[in-house]
Protein backbone atom coordinates (compact mmCIF):
# COMPACT_ATOMS: atom_id res chain seq x y z
CA UNK A 1 0.00 0.00 0.00
CA UNK A 2 1.86 2.84 -1.12
CA UNK A 3 2.13 6.12 1.50
CA UNK A 4 -0.11 9.40 0.57
CA UNK A 5 1.33 12.71 0.11
CA UNK A 6 0.24 15.32 2.64
CA UNK A 7 -1.44 18.31 2.48
CA UNK A 8 1.82 20.25 2.63
CA UNK A 9 3.88 18.23 0.73
CA UNK A 10 1.20 18.64 -1.86
CA UNK A 11 1.91 22.32 -1.93
CA UNK A 12 5.32 21.99 -1.82
CA UNK A 13 5.78 19.83 -5.24
CA UNK A 14 3.06 22.06 -6.86
CA UNK A 15 5.55 24.70 -6.60
CA UNK A 16 8.60 25.29 -9.05
CA UNK A 17 10.90 23.73 -6.39
CA UNK A 18 13.52 21.31 -8.09
CA UNK A 19 13.85 18.21 -6.74
CA UNK A 20 16.04 15.25 -6.49
CA UNK A 21 16.02 12.65 -8.48
CA UNK A 22 17.64 8.78 -6.48
CA UNK A 23 18.13 6.57 -9.58
CA UNK A 24 20.36 3.34 -9.15
CA UNK A 25 23.13 2.38 -11.60
CA UNK A 26 24.09 -1.09 -13.08
CA UNK A 27 26.08 -1.41 -10.22
CA UNK A 28 24.16 -0.79 -8.14
CA UNK A 29 25.92 2.86 -6.99
CA UNK A 30 23.16 5.47 -6.56
CA UNK A 31 22.87 8.32 -9.59
CA UNK A 32 21.32 11.90 -8.09
CA UNK A 33 19.38 14.41 -10.74
CA UNK A 34 17.74 17.62 -9.80
CA UNK A 35 15.23 18.27 -11.83
CA UNK A 36 11.35 19.71 -12.21
CA UNK A 37 8.33 17.53 -10.87
CA UNK A 38 4.85 17.56 -10.51
CA UNK A 39 1.69 15.87 -8.86
CA UNK A 40 -1.27 14.38 -10.51
CA UNK A 41 -3.26 12.51 -7.41
CA UNK A 42 -1.08 10.71 -5.08
CA UNK A 43 1.79 9.99 -7.39
CA UNK A 44 4.34 11.92 -8.50
CA UNK A 45 5.28 13.02 -12.22
CA UNK A 46 8.27 14.23 -13.99
CA UNK A 47 9.86 13.98 -17.60
CA UNK A 48 13.16 13.14 -19.04
CA UNK A 49 14.49 11.80 -22.74
CA UNK A 50 14.91 8.32 -23.72
CA UNK A 51 18.70 7.12 -23.85
CA UNK A 52 19.43 9.58 -20.96
CA UNK A 53 21.03 8.06 -17.61
CA UNK A 54 18.08 8.02 -15.77
CA UNK A 55 15.94 7.04 -18.61
CA UNK A 56 18.16 3.62 -18.58
CA UNK A 57 18.31 3.48 -14.93
CA UNK A 58 14.63 3.51 -14.82
CA UNK A 59 13.83 0.90 -17.55
CA UNK A 60 16.18 -1.41 -15.55
CA UNK A 61 15.11 -0.99 -12.28
CA UNK A 62 11.82 1.08 -11.00
CA UNK A 63 13.14 2.20 -7.78
CA UNK A 64 13.44 5.80 -6.79
CA UNK A 65 14.14 8.17 -4.02
CA UNK A 66 13.17 11.39 -4.59
CA UNK A 67 13.68 14.61 -2.14
CA UNK A 68 12.06 18.17 -2.60
CA UNK A 69 13.27 20.98 0.05
CA UNK A 70 11.84 24.44 -0.12
CA UNK A 71 14.13 26.93 -0.67
CA UNK A 72 12.62 29.32 1.46
CA UNK A 73 12.25 26.66 4.49
CA UNK A 74 14.90 24.34 4.74
CA UNK A 75 12.82 22.21 7.53
CA UNK A 76 9.82 22.19 4.72
CA UNK A 77 11.41 18.58 3.09
CA UNK A 78 9.19 16.26 1.24
CA UNK A 79 11.54 12.69 1.19
CA UNK A 80 9.95 9.39 0.25
CA UNK A 81 10.99 6.11 -1.67
CA UNK A 82 9.20 5.14 -4.69
CA UNK A 83 8.24 2.95 -7.91
CA UNK A 84 7.87 3.69 -11.03
CA UNK A 85 4.48 2.53 -12.28
CA UNK A 86 4.57 3.90 -15.66
CA UNK A 87 7.40 5.03 -18.65
CA UNK A 88 5.12 6.77 -21.32
CA UNK A 89 5.41 8.41 -24.62
CA UNK A 90 2.12 9.58 -24.50
CA UNK A 91 1.88 13.36 -23.03
CA UNK A 92 4.84 13.09 -22.75
CA UNK A 93 5.44 16.72 -25.16
CA UNK A 94 2.14 18.38 -23.58
CA UNK A 95 3.64 17.17 -19.86
CA UNK A 96 7.33 18.86 -20.29
CA UNK A 97 5.68 21.82 -21.73
CA UNK A 98 3.29 22.56 -18.77
CA UNK A 99 6.86 21.51 -16.84
CA UNK A 100 8.41 24.50 -18.34
CA UNK A 101 5.21 27.15 -17.86
CA UNK A 102 5.62 26.16 -14.09
CA UNK A 103 9.48 26.36 -13.77
CA UNK A 104 10.03 28.68 -16.46
CA UNK A 105 7.20 30.72 -17.34
CA UNK A 106 6.97 29.91 -20.52
CA UNK A 107 4.33 28.36 -22.75
CA UNK A 108 6.94 25.43 -24.72
CA UNK A 109 9.87 23.85 -23.34
CA UNK A 110 12.53 25.67 -24.92
CA UNK A 111 15.46 22.96 -24.93
CA UNK A 112 14.55 20.88 -27.19
CA UNK A 113 16.95 18.72 -29.32
CA UNK A 114 16.06 17.49 -32.50
CA UNK A 115 15.21 13.72 -32.39
CA UNK A 116 14.67 13.76 -28.87
CA UNK A 117 11.87 11.72 -27.47
CA UNK A 118 10.06 12.58 -24.22
CA UNK A 119 8.86 10.19 -21.96
CA UNK A 120 6.55 10.88 -18.86
CA UNK A 121 7.19 8.48 -15.40
CA UNK A 122 4.95 8.27 -12.75
CA UNK A 123 5.92 7.47 -9.39
CA UNK A 124 3.58 5.67 -6.79
CA UNK A 125 5.69 6.81 -3.16
CA UNK A 126 5.88 3.39 -1.37
CA UNK A 127 7.39 4.97 1.78
CA UNK A 128 7.62 8.60 2.86
CA UNK A 129 9.99 9.54 5.06
CA UNK A 130 9.52 13.71 5.73
CA UNK A 131 6.36 15.59 4.88
CA UNK A 132 7.18 19.29 6.39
Amino acid sequence: MPDVLSPKARELIARPVLASLTTLNPDGSPQVTPLWVDRDGDDVVFNTARGRKKARNLERDPRVAVTVIDPDDQYNVVAFRGTVVDITTEGADAHIDALAKKYLGVDSYPMRREGEVWVKVRVRTDRIAMQG
